[in-house]
């Protein structure tokens, strides 16, 4: 009688918490989710709640059940798999921002800066030609035009350069003493309160800088490494609006939170300097460095498969600032997290959805003397070009990627504790979400078209 009364328990269990599985699930626009959960918590706890309710003569069944229950938690639940990323992952080399496409697009036909960035890069021209054949990022005639979605990105992207002048304010006379720890408290605190999700910091390394500025008057200017500190701060991208990707709410939500994560990093700037100290703001247009590798040694997550830092907490869908300055403070330790790493090498939903084919399958390649993975970025901006936003459709669909709640930080848990959890999280992800989940219709209060 006691195995019947624990069976029904079981089924009861695993009956609540498919509902709240549900319950989440609608909640989070995901109505293919929550058809499949709701479909769950009526199949899935009948066979307990059935041999639970009945007293069988036979405690077969019920022993049968509980064994295979077992098994299956056992598996999932205890730690296997675990190991450490043993190779050396900083990068060897500098990247000469003048090779990014965010720069070569700013190359202007019949300049000497145009002449001489081909002659050096003659591969790199008939790529580039493709791209300026099509409309371009937020351009009428691209794909994904809408005149009103697209001016309000316009508008963000244009207020960050109003950013820009943080670095000519004058650092203050008088330099007091802090505590190294104290000061580093409260500026982490700080900046959660501005908004910021998490923050991290880092000693400065080499390799954390360009070579070579790309962009507008500091095209080909050496970047020297003129600081001590890296404060890296993240915000999070709204789920939904990032769920329509590569629609133009997206490249709305990302160009906000390119503005929010910028005014974080420009007020924690300025506030170094009122303590005495140097300190620069490194966002968005305006980067000495790359805020996925500053943001990963600061202890905020891994690089993932398509190239983007994969937090903890959102995996991707975040935008990232980053300060330099001398102000003495106490740098993260990173651990390095191998299991981000296995579950991509897994995982491999980014490189399928991947609408201009620019995220490998393949795994980690030995580049510039480190492993890891390079997307195709000639054939990431030509599909910007072509629809009219930065995309952003491996972030929204990333398992990773799901809201910060119970659920998914429940899953988010067993990823990081066994490797048998993180291929059952990969299967379960494209059964209730689809191997390639559609983009989400665009909100009705964004269609202001007649």
């Amino acid at each position: 009688m006691l195995l019947q009364y624990f069976l029904f328990s079981i089924g009861i269990i695993f009956f609540l918490s498919f509902i709240c599985i549900t319950i989440i699930s609608v909640k989070e626009k995901k109505s293919r989710a929550a058809f499949i959960a709701f479909f769950a918590c009526i199949i899935l706890p009948a066979p307990y709640i059935i041999v639970g309710f009945y007293d069988f003569s036979s405690n077969l069944l019920s022993l049968v059940l509980i064994i295979l229950t077992l098994v299956v938690l056992l598996a999932l639940f205890i730690p296997f798999g675990k190991r450490k990323i043993s190779c050396d992952d900083n990068p060897k080399s500098r990247i000469d921002e003048r090779i990014t496409m965010l720069s070569r697009r700013l190359l202007q036909k019949g300049t000497q800066r145009f002449n001489e960035y081909y002659n050096e890069h003659p591969s790199h021209k008939y790529a580039d030609d493709k791209f300026r054949k099509k409309p371009g990022l937020l351009a009428e005639g691209a794909s994904n035009y809408d005149l009103a979605m697209f001016a309000s990105a316009e508008t963000c992207f244009n207020f960050i350069e109003l950013l820009y002048e943080d670095n000519d304010i004058e650092i203050a006379n008088k330099k007091d003493k802090f505590e190294p720890e104290k000061i580093t408290l409260y500026i982490k605190n700080w900046a959660k309160k501005l908004g910021a999700v998490d923050v991290g910091i880092t000693e400065l390394k080499e390799y954390h800088l360009y070579s070579y500025k790309g962009r507008n008057d500091n095209h080909g200017k050496p970047v020297e490494r003129k600081h001590q500190y890296a404060i890296a701060f993240t915000v999070e991208m709204d789920n939904y609006m990032m769920m329509s990707a590569p629609a133009a709410p997206a490249i709305m939500e990302s160009a906000q939170q390119y503005v929010n994560t910028g005014i974080i990093a420009v007020i924690i700037s300025m506030f170094i300097k009122k303590l005495g100290f140097p300190a620069s703001s490194h966002i968005d247009g305006k980067y000495d460095i790359i805020c996925p590798l500053v943001a990963r040694d600061a202890g905020l997550g891994e690089i993932g498969r398509m190239g983007l830092l994969i937090t903890p907490k959102l995996g991707p869908r975040v935008r990232i600032s980053v300060v330099t300055t001398d102000l003495p403070l106490v740098a993260n330790k990173r651990e390095k997290d191998y299991t981000v790493i296995d579950f991509c090498e897994r995982c491999k939903k980014c490189a399928i959805v991947c609408p201009a084919n620019a995220i490998p399958f393949e795994k980690q390649q030995e580049i510039d003397g480190i492993k890891r993975w390079r997307i195709d970025q000639e054939a990431c901006y030509n599909f910007w070009c072509s629809c009219g936003t930065d995309c952003g459709r491996c972030i929204s669909i990333c398992p990773y990627a799901h809201p910060d709640n119970l659920l998914h930080n429940f899953i988010r848990r067993g990823i990081k504790n066994s490797s048998i959890f993180r291929r059952f999280t990969v299967l379960m992800d494209d059964i209730f979400y689809g191997k390639k989940p559609p983009s989400a219709k665009v909100p009705e209060w964004m269609e202001v078209k007649n």
